[in-house]
């Protein structure tokens, strides 16, 4: 790869997920406090210009705050501006898919008899979906092993031994990569294109975040699940090849995906770029629309619509694509929306702790800088070439919770330096 495509993916990537030991929670997150006193605007700018003017970044820099019980605005800086989210992009696609098809939807894989007597099998959009009972992960995701053993036994039934397996990979329409994707995103394992039917993300170590990607997820999923019906004991004959399963055809055994809840945290916790594509799909799908990008673009904006949300324009779920546009008070008010419907709160149990969980697991330690912020900011990163943004909630000094996005496009845009922004919001004692 040339190297300045290669600086340039790198340095957009989000940082890997960490695990964080509990004999090491030293920074866990505060209890809320109760009747905690309101925020003065006045204070609150006051402490939060310093860092600003610090930055070093004159132009493209945008700002919302608000409090988290009233809705109520407290800091703005060209807060109506669009700006390019990246990763914060998933607030959008967790709270689009949770209001659309509902927190307990399951994405589900099938096989189902061709007309020939054959096997095929169907994806229906889980990028989780793995090979075996022997990926540790929580949530637990569908496993070939499981899907391979129940087809195993409604074979054995029907008294068949050995079977043709063919797979669709057809519930997705369109470019398997969005608008605005680098070609760069796939070769360096940002992301896997877009499939109905893959395994473990597309990656070919399902233990690396950002592994190296392979290059026919549906085709080496077939292979993985040939594999499986042959250790349950099932004669595969013949390659896997692609094909379209009968209409109407009823299942001989199924695998679901975790809830979708569980896979909204999932994707906001370690930044999965897959999980978001599948989900931004699923939005489409459950608006009557068709499971692609250009599906997901309409169905994501029909729900900001009818949420009341201004000023968002997405054409993926996951941020990669420099096209998407929002506005930081969008991304507040998603975040105030998630806190005030029962149905759409996995968009905020999801969120990266700062210093503790997933992609905030690094950030806010005792030499940052930012250290006040540990433990007290729950929040999403976004990260690419240019352009920095973090969106989530911060407990001020008198425990205060209040709801902020912070969006940097600028050639000098840093995470770093957007956690003291946040710090200042965990420090200020402004009430």
């Amino acid at each position: 790869m040339a190297g300045v495509v290669a600086l340039d993916i790198i340095d957009s990537r989000p940082p890997a997920t960490m695990p964080y030991p509990v004999a090491l929670a030293e920074d866990a997150p505060d209890a809320a406090q109760q009747d905690a006193a309101q925020v003065d605007p006045e204070r609150l700018r006051d402490k939060l210009d310093d860092p600003m003017s610090d930055s070093g970044i004159a132009d493209g820099l945008y700002a919302y705050v608000a409090d988290a019980e009233t809705g109520e605005r407290l800091y703005g800086r060209d807060a109506d501006h669009g700006a390019v989210p990246a990763s914060t992009t998933k607030l959008v696609t967790a709270v689009a898919a949770l209001h659309a098809a509902g927190p307990s939807e399951r994405l589900s894989t099938d096989v189902v008899r061709d007309d020939n007597g054959g096997l095929v099998l169907v994806g229906g959009g889980d990028p989780t979906l793995t090979a075996d009972n022997e990926f540790d992960h929580y949530p637990r995701p569908a496993s070939l092993e499981d899907l391979a053993a129940e087809t195993a036994a409604a074979l054995q039934e029907s008294g068949t031994d050995s079977v043709r397996l063919s797979y669709d990979d057809s519930l997705y329409r369109g470019s398997a990569m969005a608008p605005g994707w680098k070609p760069g995103y796939v070769d360096e394992g940002s992301a896997s294109t877009v499939h109905a039917l893959m395994l473990d993300g597309g990656r070919v170590d399902r233990y690396d975040h950002y592994s190296q990607r392979v290059g026919d997820p549906p085709g080496v999923t077939a292979d993985a699940f040939a594999e499986q019906l042959e250790a349950a004991g099932v004669e595969v004959s013949g390659e896997p090849g692609p094909a379209e399963a009968p209409e109407g055809a009823e299942p001989v055994a199924s695998v679901l995906s975790p809830p979708l809840a569980s896979l909204v945290e999932w994707m906001l916790l370690e930044s999965d770029n897959n999980i978001a594509e599948a989900l931004f799909h699923k939005v489409g799908l459950a608006r009557g629309h068709e499971a692609s990008f250009a599906g997901g673009a309409e169905g994501v904006a029909e729900v900001m619509r009818e949420l009341g949300v201004q000023n968002v324009h997405t054409e993926d779920g996951s941020g990669l694509s420099v096209n998407n546009e929002i506005t930081p008070k969008a991304l507040v008010e998603l975040v105030l929306l998630a806190a005030e419907r029962p149905k759409l709160y996995p968009a905020l149990g999801g969120l990266p702790t700062g210093h503790f969980t997933g992609t905030l697991s690094d950030r806010y330690s005792s030499a940052s800088g930012s250290q006040s912020g540990a433990g007290r900011i729950r929040a999403k990163t976004g990260t690419l070439s240019g352009v920095s943004t973090l969106a989530g909630t911060a407990y001020d000094s008198n425990g205060r919770l209040l709801a902020f996005a912070f969006m940097a496009n600028d050639p000098a845009a840093l995470g770093s330096t957007l956690d003291t922004f946040a710090a200042a919001i965990a420090e200020c004692g402004c009430r």
